[in-house]
Protein backbone atom coordinates (compact mmCIF):
# COMPACT_ATOMS: atom_id res chain seq x y z
CA UNK A 1 0.00 0.00 0.00
CA UNK A 2 2.84 1.96 0.87
CA UNK A 3 4.72 1.84 -2.45
CA UNK A 4 1.72 2.21 -4.06
CA UNK A 5 1.52 5.50 -2.45
CA UNK A 6 4.61 6.25 -3.16
CA UNK A 7 4.46 5.65 -6.91
CA UNK A 8 0.98 7.89 -7.50
CA UNK A 9 3.18 10.50 -5.51
CA UNK A 10 6.11 9.92 -8.06
CA UNK A 11 4.07 10.00 -11.12
CA UNK A 12 2.48 13.57 -9.55
CA UNK A 13 5.56 15.04 -9.20
CA UNK A 14 7.20 14.21 -12.81
CA UNK A 15 3.84 15.19 -14.53
CA UNK A 16 4.50 18.18 -12.12
CA UNK A 17 8.06 18.65 -13.48
CA UNK A 18 6.92 17.91 -16.87
CA UNK A 19 4.39 20.66 -17.12
CA UNK A 20 6.86 23.00 -15.22
CA UNK A 21 9.22 22.63 -18.37
CA UNK A 22 7.09 22.87 -20.84
CA UNK A 23 5.14 26.47 -19.31
CA UNK A 24 8.84 27.37 -18.84
CA UNK A 25 9.65 26.79 -22.48
CA UNK A 26 6.67 28.71 -23.78
CA UNK A 27 7.62 31.35 -21.36
CA UNK A 28 11.60 31.38 -23.16
CA UNK A 29 10.25 30.86 -26.69
CA UNK A 30 7.82 34.18 -26.01
CA UNK A 31 10.43 35.93 -24.60
CA UNK A 32 13.07 35.74 -27.58
CA UNK A 33 9.88 36.00 -30.03
CA UNK A 34 9.16 39.77 -28.30
CA UNK A 35 12.65 40.85 -27.52
CA UNK A 36 14.25 40.50 -31.28
CA UNK A 37 11.99 43.31 -32.61
CA UNK A 38 12.62 45.50 -29.36
CA UNK A 39 16.38 45.09 -30.36
CA UNK A 40 15.80 46.07 -34.15
CA UNK A 41 13.65 49.44 -32.18
CA UNK A 42 16.25 50.25 -30.09
CA UNK A 43 14.18 50.14 -27.23
CA UNK A 44 16.30 49.23 -24.37
CA UNK A 45 13.93 49.99 -21.48
CA UNK A 46 10.90 47.53 -23.10
CA UNK A 47 13.86 44.54 -23.46
CA UNK A 48 14.72 45.59 -19.71
CA UNK A 49 11.35 45.42 -18.59
CA UNK A 50 10.95 41.90 -20.39
CA UNK A 51 13.94 40.62 -19.23
CA UNK A 52 12.62 41.87 -15.32
CA UNK A 53 9.48 39.73 -16.11
CA UNK A 54 10.99 36.90 -17.40
CA UNK A 55 13.64 36.76 -14.95
CA UNK A 56 10.79 36.75 -12.06
CA UNK A 57 8.63 33.85 -13.77
CA UNK A 58 11.92 31.92 -13.77
CA UNK A 59 12.68 32.59 -9.81
CA UNK A 60 9.28 31.75 -8.73
CA UNK A 61 8.63 28.56 -10.24
CA UNK A 62 12.29 26.91 -10.40
CA UNK A 63 11.66 26.50 -6.72
CA UNK A 64 9.13 24.43 -4.27
CA UNK A 65 8.92 27.26 -1.42
CA UNK A 66 6.95 30.13 -2.10
CA UNK A 67 3.84 28.74 -3.27
CA UNK A 68 1.56 32.30 -2.98
CA UNK A 69 3.90 33.80 -4.90
CA UNK A 70 3.39 31.42 -7.96
CA UNK A 71 -0.16 32.42 -7.77
CA UNK A 72 0.34 35.78 -6.91
CA UNK A 73 3.13 36.74 -9.72
CA UNK A 74 0.70 35.80 -13.32
CA UNK A 75 -1.59 38.18 -12.18
CA UNK A 76 0.59 40.83 -11.10
CA UNK A 77 2.08 40.66 -14.24
CA UNK A 78 -0.97 40.88 -16.42
CA UNK A 79 -2.16 43.67 -14.47
CA UNK A 80 1.04 45.97 -14.63
CA UNK A 81 0.91 44.82 -18.81
CA UNK A 82 -2.79 45.54 -19.38
CA UNK A 83 -3.95 47.99 -16.73
CA UNK A 84 -0.79 49.88 -15.48
CA UNK A 85 1.72 50.10 -18.79
CA UNK A 86 -1.06 51.40 -20.91
CA UNK A 87 -2.02 54.46 -17.88
CA UNK A 88 1.57 55.14 -17.95
CA UNK A 89 2.23 55.42 -21.58
CA UNK A 90 -1.10 57.68 -22.12
CA UNK A 91 0.39 59.79 -19.33
CA UNK A 92 3.78 60.26 -20.65
CA UNK A 93 2.36 60.57 -24.40
CA UNK A 94 0.46 63.13 -23.28
CA UNK A 95 3.62 65.76 -22.91
CA UNK A 96 4.61 65.42 -26.11
CA UNK A 97 4.31 66.19 -29.27
CA UNK A 98 3.00 62.78 -30.87
CA UNK A 99 1.11 62.26 -33.91
CA UNK A 100 0.84 63.26 -37.71
CA UNK A 101 3.88 64.88 -38.42
CA UNK A 102 5.76 64.22 -35.33
CA UNK A 103 5.93 60.18 -35.55
CA UNK A 104 9.68 59.89 -36.07
CA UNK A 105 13.04 60.74 -34.39
CA UNK A 106 14.82 63.55 -35.70
CA UNK A 107 17.53 62.00 -37.85
CA UNK A 108 14.37 60.34 -39.81
CA UNK A 109 12.80 63.50 -40.40
CA UNK A 110 15.15 65.23 -41.35
CA UNK A 111 15.82 61.78 -44.21
CA UNK A 112 11.99 62.52 -44.77
CA UNK A 113 12.11 66.04 -45.48
CA UNK A 114 15.50 65.71 -47.97
CA UNK A 115 13.56 62.66 -49.82
CA UNK A 116 10.63 64.94 -50.91
CA UNK A 117 12.88 67.40 -52.66
CA UNK A 118 13.64 64.39 -55.14
CA UNK A 119 14.12 65.64 -57.90
CA UNK A 120 14.51 62.79 -61.34
CA UNK A 121 17.45 61.54 -61.93
CA UNK A 122 18.94 59.34 -65.40
CA UNK A 123 18.96 55.83 -65.02
CA UNK A 124 16.97 56.16 -61.69
CA UNK A 125 14.42 53.65 -60.66
CA UNK A 126 10.93 53.66 -61.70
CA UNK A 127 8.02 51.81 -59.72
CA UNK A 128 4.37 51.22 -60.01
CA UNK A 129 2.16 52.71 -57.35
CA UNK A 130 -0.63 51.23 -55.67
CA UNK A 131 -1.05 53.45 -52.28
CA UNK A 132 -1.76 51.23 -48.72
CA UNK A 133 -3.37 51.96 -45.30
CA UNK A 134 -2.13 50.42 -42.04
CA UNK A 135 -4.66 49.64 -39.60
CA UNK A 136 -3.39 52.32 -37.39
CA UNK A 137 -3.85 55.00 -40.43
CA UNK A 138 -0.58 55.48 -41.97
CA UNK A 139 0.05 55.53 -45.30
CA UNK A 140 2.47 53.79 -47.47
CA UNK A 141 4.01 53.70 -50.88
CA UNK A 142 3.34 49.91 -52.12
CA UNK A 143 5.78 49.51 -54.94
CA UNK A 144 6.68 47.20 -57.70
CA UNK A 145 9.92 47.38 -59.26
CA UNK A 146 9.56 45.71 -62.49
CA UNK A 147 12.97 45.03 -63.73
CA UNK A 148 13.50 42.89 -60.32
CA UNK A 149 9.97 42.12 -59.88
CA UNK A 150 10.20 43.20 -56.08
CA UNK A 151 7.62 44.31 -54.19
CA UNK A 152 8.36 47.19 -51.22
CA UNK A 153 6.09 49.11 -48.92
CA UNK A 154 7.39 52.95 -48.61
CA UNK A 155 6.87 55.30 -45.67
CA UNK A 156 9.01 58.20 -43.98
CA UNK A 157 11.21 55.58 -42.14
CA UNK A 158 12.02 53.81 -45.26
CA UNK A 159 11.39 51.09 -47.77
CA UNK A 160 10.47 47.13 -46.22
CA UNK A 161 10.43 44.25 -48.47
CA UNK A 162 6.68 42.63 -48.99
CA UNK A 163 6.71 38.87 -49.10
CA UNK A 164 2.91 38.13 -49.52
CA UNK A 165 0.94 40.78 -51.83
CA UNK A 166 -1.82 40.06 -55.31
CA UNK A 167 -0.91 41.91 -58.08
CA UNK A 168 -2.40 42.73 -61.46
CA UNK A 169 -1.88 41.97 -64.75
CA UNK A 170 0.56 45.18 -65.35
CA UNK A 171 1.83 43.93 -61.80
CA UNK A 172 0.88 46.69 -59.50
CA UNK A 173 0.10 45.66 -56.18
CA UNK A 174 -3.70 45.34 -55.26
CA UNK A 175 -3.82 43.23 -52.33
CA UNK A 176 -1.23 43.36 -48.89
CA UNK A 177 -0.54 41.56 -45.68
CA UNK A 178 -0.93 44.30 -43.18
CA UNK A 179 -2.30 47.17 -45.20
CA UNK A 180 -5.46 48.62 -46.71
CA UNK A 181 -4.96 48.72 -50.79
CA UNK A 182 -7.20 51.84 -52.00
CA UNK A 183 -8.68 52.09 -55.40
CA UNK A 184 -8.35 54.24 -58.12
CA UNK A 185 -11.13 56.65 -56.93
CA UNK A 186 -10.35 56.94 -53.43
CA UNK A 187 -6.15 57.50 -55.04
CA UNK A 188 -7.56 60.10 -57.79
CA UNK A 189 -9.57 61.94 -54.46
CA UNK A 190 -6.73 62.33 -51.68
CA UNK A 191 -3.87 62.26 -54.27
CA UNK A 192 -2.60 66.06 -53.11
CA UNK A 193 -1.80 64.28 -49.46
CA UNK A 194 0.29 61.09 -51.55
CA UNK A 195 1.98 63.63 -53.29
CA UNK A 196 3.61 64.60 -50.48
CA UNK A 197 4.93 61.67 -48.97
CA UNK A 198 8.46 60.88 -49.62
CA UNK A 199 10.03 57.59 -48.85
CA UNK A 200 14.30 58.31 -48.30
CA UNK A 201 16.17 55.62 -49.92
CA UNK A 202 19.76 57.09 -48.74
CA UNK A 203 21.42 60.43 -47.83
CA UNK A 204 20.55 62.62 -50.59
CA UNK A 205 18.10 59.99 -52.32
CA UNK A 206 14.28 59.30 -52.40
CA UNK A 207 11.06 58.17 -53.57
CA UNK A 208 8.18 60.21 -54.82
CA UNK A 209 5.10 59.90 -56.75
CA UNK A 210 4.68 60.58 -59.92
CA UNK A 211 1.19 59.76 -61.19
CA UNK A 212 0.39 56.46 -61.22
CA UNK A 213 4.33 55.44 -60.67
CA UNK A 214 6.54 56.39 -58.51
CA UNK A 215 10.47 57.47 -59.13
CA UNK A 216 13.92 57.14 -57.37
CA UNK A 217 16.29 60.12 -57.78
CA UNK A 218 18.28 62.63 -56.21
CA UNK A 219 17.40 65.26 -53.63
CA UNK A 220 17.63 68.78 -54.05
CA UNK A 221 17.67 69.18 -50.50
CA UNK A 222 20.67 69.33 -47.98
CA UNK A 223 21.34 69.29 -44.32
CA UNK A 224 24.06 71.08 -42.22
CA UNK A 225 24.55 70.12 -39.01
CA UNK A 226 27.00 73.39 -38.05
CA UNK A 227 23.75 75.32 -38.43
CA UNK A 228 21.18 72.52 -37.91
CA UNK A 229 19.63 73.50 -40.58
CA UNK A 230 18.50 71.69 -43.89
CA UNK A 231 19.03 73.99 -47.45
CA UNK A 232 16.94 73.24 -50.61
CA UNK A 233 19.35 75.04 -53.31
CA UNK A 234 16.89 74.61 -56.27
CA UNK A 235 14.27 77.18 -54.05
CA UNK A 236 16.45 78.94 -52.36
CA UNK A 237 14.88 77.67 -48.72
CA UNK A 238 16.01 77.43 -45.60
CA UNK A 239 14.94 75.66 -42.44
CA UNK A 240 16.10 75.73 -39.26
CA UNK A 241 15.79 73.27 -36.79
CA UNK A 242 13.15 74.22 -33.26
CA UNK A 243 13.94 71.57 -30.91
CA UNK A 244 11.52 72.95 -28.29
CA UNK A 245 8.63 72.02 -31.32
CA UNK A 246 10.21 69.54 -32.54
CA UNK A 247 9.78 71.10 -36.20
CA UNK A 248 12.02 72.79 -38.72
CA UNK A 249 11.03 76.27 -39.38
CA UNK A 250 11.89 78.98 -41.75
CA UNK A 251 12.64 82.87 -41.09
CA UNK A 252 9.46 83.52 -42.24
CA UNK A 253 7.76 80.80 -40.09
CA UNK A 254 6.73 78.42 -42.61
CA UNK A 255 7.16 74.97 -40.91
CA UNK A 256 8.23 71.61 -42.99
CA UNK A 257 6.01 68.77 -43.50
CA UNK A 258 7.73 66.30 -41.13
CA UNK A 259 9.06 66.81 -37.74
CA UNK A 260 9.95 64.93 -34.78
CA UNK A 261 8.77 63.84 -31.29
CA UNK A 262 9.31 65.66 -28.65
CA UNK A 263 8.32 66.82 -25.11
CA UNK A 264 6.15 70.08 -24.90
CA UNK A 265 5.52 69.75 -21.10
CA UNK A 266 1.71 70.46 -20.47
CA UNK A 267 1.08 72.37 -23.54
CA UNK A 268 -1.27 69.96 -24.36
CA UNK A 269 -3.00 70.05 -21.00
CA UNK A 270 -2.69 74.20 -21.26
CA UNK A 271 -4.39 73.96 -24.84
CA UNK A 272 -7.27 72.54 -23.21
CA UNK A 273 -7.65 75.04 -20.23
CA UNK A 274 -6.96 78.10 -23.00
CA UNK A 275 -8.34 77.60 -26.76
CA UNK A 276 -11.71 79.00 -26.26
CA UNK A 277 -12.62 76.73 -29.04
CA UNK A 278 -12.04 73.52 -27.01
CA UNK A 279 -12.88 75.21 -23.97
CA UNK A 280 -16.12 76.97 -24.92
CA UNK A 281 -18.22 73.58 -25.45
CA UNK A 282 -16.32 71.68 -22.60
CA UNK A 283 -18.57 72.54 -20.04
CA UNK A 284 -21.53 72.08 -21.96
CA UNK A 285 -20.36 68.73 -23.10
CA UNK A 286 -19.38 67.83 -19.71
CA UNK A 287 -23.58 68.16 -17.79
CA UNK A 288 -24.86 66.32 -21.11
CA UNK A 289 -22.20 63.70 -19.96
CA UNK A 290 -22.72 63.62 -16.58
CA UNK A 291 -26.46 63.66 -17.51
CA UNK A 292 -26.43 60.63 -20.14
CA UNK A 293 -24.02 58.43 -17.52
CA UNK A 294 -26.33 58.95 -14.60
CA UNK A 295 -29.43 58.51 -16.85
CA UNK A 296 -28.58 55.39 -18.31
CA UNK A 297 -27.41 53.66 -14.97
CA UNK A 298 -30.78 55.17 -13.49
CA UNK A 299 -33.13 53.73 -16.13
CA UNK A 300 -31.72 50.26 -16.92
CA UNK A 301 -31.35 49.58 -13.10
CA UNK A 302 -35.49 50.90 -12.80
CA UNK A 303 -36.36 48.80 -15.51
CA UNK A 304 -33.84 45.61 -14.84
CA UNK A 305 -34.98 45.47 -10.90
CA UNK A 306 -38.26 45.66 -11.75
CA UNK A 307 -38.53 43.20 -14.02
CA UNK A 308 -36.46 40.92 -11.44
CA UNK A 309 -38.96 41.47 -9.15
CA UNK A 310 -41.43 40.64 -11.32
CA UNK A 311 -39.71 37.24 -11.96
CA UNK A 312 -38.65 36.69 -8.57
CA UNK A 313 -41.68 34.55 -7.47
CA UNK A 314 -41.47 31.39 -6.26
CA UNK A 315 -44.13 28.94 -8.40
CA UNK A 316 -44.46 31.28 -10.82
CA UNK A 317 -44.90 29.15 -14.07
CA UNK A 318 -42.58 30.13 -17.57
CA UNK A 319 -39.62 31.64 -15.58
CA UNK A 320 -36.95 30.51 -16.94
CA UNK A 321 -38.57 31.09 -20.64
CA UNK A 322 -39.31 34.92 -19.58
CA UNK A 323 -35.68 34.82 -17.68
CA UNK A 324 -34.08 33.90 -21.18
CA UNK A 325 -36.08 36.61 -22.81
CA UNK A 326 -35.04 38.85 -20.93
CA UNK A 327 -31.24 38.51 -21.19
CA UNK A 328 -31.33 38.49 -25.30
CA UNK A 329 -30.21 42.13 -25.49
CA UNK A 330 -27.58 41.33 -23.59
CA UNK A 331 -26.83 37.93 -25.59
CA UNK A 332 -26.40 40.48 -28.67
CA UNK A 333 -23.42 42.15 -29.98
CA UNK A 334 -24.34 45.76 -29.04
CA UNK A 335 -21.74 46.47 -32.40
CA UNK A 336 -24.48 45.44 -34.20
CA UNK A 337 -27.41 46.00 -32.24
CA UNK A 338 -26.66 50.18 -32.75
CA UNK A 339 -26.62 49.70 -36.09
CA UNK A 340 -29.85 48.40 -36.19
CA UNK A 341 -31.31 50.78 -33.68
CA UNK A 342 -29.93 53.64 -35.90
CA UNK A 343 -32.16 52.57 -38.75
CA UNK A 344 -35.05 52.17 -36.83
CA UNK A 345 -34.59 55.54 -35.77
CA UNK A 346 -34.62 56.90 -39.45
CA UNK A 347 -36.74 59.74 -39.80
CA UNK A 348 -37.90 58.55 -43.33
CA UNK A 349 -38.17 54.51 -43.45
CA UNK A 350 -37.51 53.74 -39.14
CA UNK A 351 -39.80 51.70 -37.40
CA UNK A 352 -39.79 53.45 -34.33
CA UNK A 353 -41.57 56.30 -36.26
CA UNK A 354 -43.60 54.09 -38.80
CA UNK A 355 -45.24 52.10 -35.57
CA UNK A 356 -46.05 55.09 -33.32
CA UNK A 357 -47.22 57.16 -36.66
CA UNK A 358 -44.38 60.15 -35.60
CA UNK A 359 -42.58 62.22 -37.83
CA UNK A 360 -39.57 62.98 -35.19
CA UNK A 361 -35.92 63.63 -36.99
CA UNK A 362 -34.06 61.91 -34.67
CA UNK A 363 -30.88 62.79 -36.06
CA UNK A 364 -32.04 66.59 -36.55
CA UNK A 365 -33.04 67.45 -32.99
CA UNK A 366 -30.75 67.56 -30.01
CA UNK A 367 -33.30 66.47 -27.55
CA UNK A 368 -34.76 64.13 -30.23
CA UNK A 369 -31.42 62.85 -30.47
CA UNK A 370 -30.57 62.62 -26.70
CA UNK A 371 -33.67 60.72 -26.30
CA UNK A 372 -33.04 57.98 -28.82
CA UNK A 373 -29.22 57.28 -27.27
CA UNK A 374 -30.82 56.83 -23.76
CA UNK A 375 -33.38 54.33 -24.87
CA UNK A 376 -31.39 52.10 -27.31
CA UNK A 377 -28.54 52.15 -24.49
CA UNK A 378 -31.27 51.72 -22.25
CA UNK A 379 -32.37 48.23 -24.08
CA UNK A 380 -28.65 47.37 -24.59
CA UNK A 381 -28.00 47.71 -20.65
CA UNK A 382 -31.13 46.39 -18.66
CA UNK A 383 -30.44 42.81 -18.92
CA UNK A 384 -27.23 43.40 -17.27
CA UNK A 385 -28.94 45.31 -14.24
CA UNK A 386 -31.43 42.66 -14.23
CA UNK A 387 -29.17 39.79 -13.74
CA UNK A 388 -27.29 41.21 -10.69
CA UNK A 389 -30.69 42.62 -9.37
CA UNK A 390 -32.16 39.20 -9.40
CA UNK A 391 -29.24 37.16 -8.11
CA UNK A 392 -28.75 40.47 -5.16
CA UNK A 393 -32.95 39.57 -4.41
CA UNK A 394 -32.33 35.99 -3.81
CA UNK A 395 -29.64 36.47 -1.62
CA UNK A 396 -31.68 38.94 0.64
CA UNK A 397 -31.42 38.34 4.24
CA UNK A 398 -35.49 36.00 4.99
CA UNK A 399 -35.56 37.17 8.50
CA UNK A 400 -35.45 41.03 7.71
CA UNK A 401 -38.61 41.01 5.08
CA UNK A 402 -40.46 38.68 7.49
CA UNK A 403 -39.68 41.08 10.30
CA UNK A 404 -40.94 43.77 8.00
CA UNK A 405 -44.22 41.84 7.62
CA UNK A 406 -44.69 41.49 11.02
CA UNK A 407 -44.66 45.19 11.97
CA UNK A 408 -46.99 45.74 8.53
CA UNK A 409 -44.85 46.83 6.24
CA UNK A 410 -45.87 45.88 3.17
CA UNK A 411 -45.92 46.61 -0.87
CA UNK A 412 -44.26 50.47 -1.40
CA UNK A 413 -43.09 50.77 2.01
CA UNK A 414 -41.30 47.66 2.37
CA UNK A 415 -39.88 48.05 -1.06
CA UNK A 416 -38.54 51.70 -0.23
CA UNK A 417 -37.98 51.07 3.67
CA UNK A 418 -36.22 47.40 3.83
CA UNK A 419 -35.61 45.90 -0.09
CA UNK A 420 -33.98 48.66 -2.07
CA UNK A 421 -31.91 50.13 0.74
CA UNK A 422 -30.23 46.35 1.50
CA UNK A 423 -29.91 46.31 -2.12
CA UNK A 424 -27.75 49.20 -2.70
CA UNK A 425 -25.35 48.04 -0.12
CA UNK A 426 -25.09 44.93 -2.54
CA UNK A 427 -25.07 46.74 -5.76
CA UNK A 428 -24.15 50.44 -5.32
CA UNK A 429 -20.35 49.50 -6.73
CA UNK A 430 -21.95 47.60 -9.58
CA UNK A 431 -23.83 50.95 -10.34
CA UNK A 432 -21.07 53.05 -9.94
CA UNK A 433 -19.11 50.86 -12.54
CA UNK A 434 -21.50 50.80 -14.92
CA UNK A 435 -21.29 54.70 -14.45
CA UNK A 436 -17.99 55.22 -15.34
CA UNK A 437 -18.68 52.66 -18.24
CA UNK A 438 -21.62 54.80 -19.85
CA UNK A 439 -19.40 58.29 -19.42
CA UNK A 440 -17.22 57.01 -21.64
CA UNK A 441 -19.79 54.70 -24.12
CA UNK A 442 -17.79 55.64 -27.00
CA UNK A 443 -19.49 52.87 -29.22
CA UNK A 444 -22.96 54.23 -27.93
CA UNK A 445 -22.94 57.85 -29.61
CA UNK A 446 -20.64 57.10 -32.47
CA UNK A 447 -22.42 53.86 -34.16
CA UNK A 448 -25.49 55.26 -33.47
CA UNK A 449 -26.02 58.99 -33.78
CA UNK A 450 -22.26 60.22 -34.50
CA UNK A 451 -22.46 62.95 -32.02
CA UNK A 452 -25.31 64.45 -33.80
CA UNK A 453 -26.91 66.96 -34.87
CA UNK A 454 -23.65 69.47 -35.67
CA UNK A 455 -24.95 72.21 -36.82
CA UNK A 456 -22.24 74.07 -39.22
CA UNK A 457 -19.40 75.80 -37.90
CA UNK A 458 -19.45 74.11 -34.62
CA UNK A 459 -17.13 71.82 -33.38
CA UNK A 460 -19.58 69.88 -31.13
CA UNK A 461 -22.56 68.27 -31.81
CA UNK A 462 -25.63 67.92 -29.47
CA UNK A 463 -24.96 64.06 -28.21
CA UNK A 464 -21.31 64.21 -27.93
CA UNK A 465 -19.40 62.90 -24.72
CA UNK A 466 -16.08 63.84 -23.52
CA UNK A 467 -14.44 61.20 -24.99
CA UNK A 468 -16.41 61.73 -28.44
CA UNK A 469 -15.97 65.25 -28.56
CA UNK A 470 -11.79 64.42 -27.77
CA UNK A 471 -11.52 61.97 -30.39
CA UNK A 472 -13.40 64.86 -32.68
CA UNK A 473 -10.76 67.35 -32.18
CA UNK A 474 -7.41 64.95 -32.15
CA UNK A 475 -8.67 62.83 -34.98
CA UNK A 476 -11.47 64.60 -36.65
CA UNK A 477 -8.97 66.50 -38.95
CA UNK A 478 -6.97 64.76 -41.79
CA UNK A 479 -4.06 64.12 -39.23
CA UNK A 480 -4.24 62.46 -35.89
CA UNK A 481 -2.52 64.39 -32.67
CA UNK A 482 -1.65 61.49 -30.40
CA UNK A 483 -0.71 63.70 -27.49
CA UNK A 484 -3.36 65.85 -26.96
CA UNK A 485 -5.96 62.77 -27.59
CA UNK A 486 -3.77 61.32 -24.40
CA UNK A 487 -4.47 64.70 -22.23
CA UNK A 488 -7.69 64.58 -22.91
CA UNK A 489 -8.01 60.74 -21.41
CA UNK A 490 -6.69 62.20 -18.63
CA UNK A 491 -9.15 64.68 -18.27
CA UNK A 492 -11.68 62.19 -18.44
CA UNK A 493 -9.75 59.69 -16.28
CA UNK A 494 -9.34 62.14 -13.48
CA UNK A 495 -13.21 63.18 -13.81
CA UNK A 496 -14.32 59.96 -13.51
CA UNK A 497 -12.21 58.84 -10.95
CA UNK A 498 -12.99 61.97 -8.66
CA UNK A 499 -16.99 61.06 -9.17
CA UNK A 500 -16.36 57.18 -8.59
CA UNK A 501 -14.67 58.06 -5.37
CA UNK A 502 -17.09 60.39 -3.92
CA UNK A 503 -19.18 57.55 -4.58
CA UNK A 504 -17.37 55.35 -3.02
CA UNK A 505 -17.26 57.12 0.23
CA UNK A 506 -21.20 57.28 -0.27
CA UNK A 507 -21.43 53.75 -0.47
CA UNK A 508 -18.94 53.61 2.76
CA UNK A 509 -21.53 55.42 5.05
CA UNK A 510 -24.47 52.98 3.71
CA UNK A 511 -22.60 49.85 4.61
CA UNK A 512 -21.96 51.85 8.23
CA UNK A 513 -25.99 52.27 8.24
CA UNK A 514 -26.93 49.29 6.94
CA UNK A 515 -24.62 46.87 8.33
Amino acid sequence: MLDQRSQTAGSHTAAGLIAKIAVLAVVTALAVWAALPLIDARAWWGLGAEAAAVAVIFYTYLQRRRIPLKYLVPGTLLLIAFQILPVVLTIGTSFTNYGDGHRVGKDQAIEAIIAAGVQPTPGGNTYLLSVGESASGDLALLLTDTDEGTHWAGTEEGLTALDEVETDQAGRITAAEDYEVWGLAELNERHAEVAELAVPTGEHSGIKVQGLSAFEGTSTRSYDAGCDCITDDEAGIVWHADDETGTFVTEDGDEALVGWRVGIGFDNYLQVLTDEDIRGPFFGVFVWNLAFGAGSVLLTFALGLGAAMALNRPGMRGTKLYRSVMILPYAMPSFAMLLVWAQMFNRDYGVINELLGMNVDWYGQTWAARAMVLIANTWLGFPYMFLISLGALQALPADSLEAAKIDGATGLTAFRKITLPLLLVALTPLLISSFAFNFNNFNAIELLSGGNPINAGDTVGGTDLLITYAFRQAFGSSSADYGFASAISVFIFLIVATISALMFRATRSQEDVYS
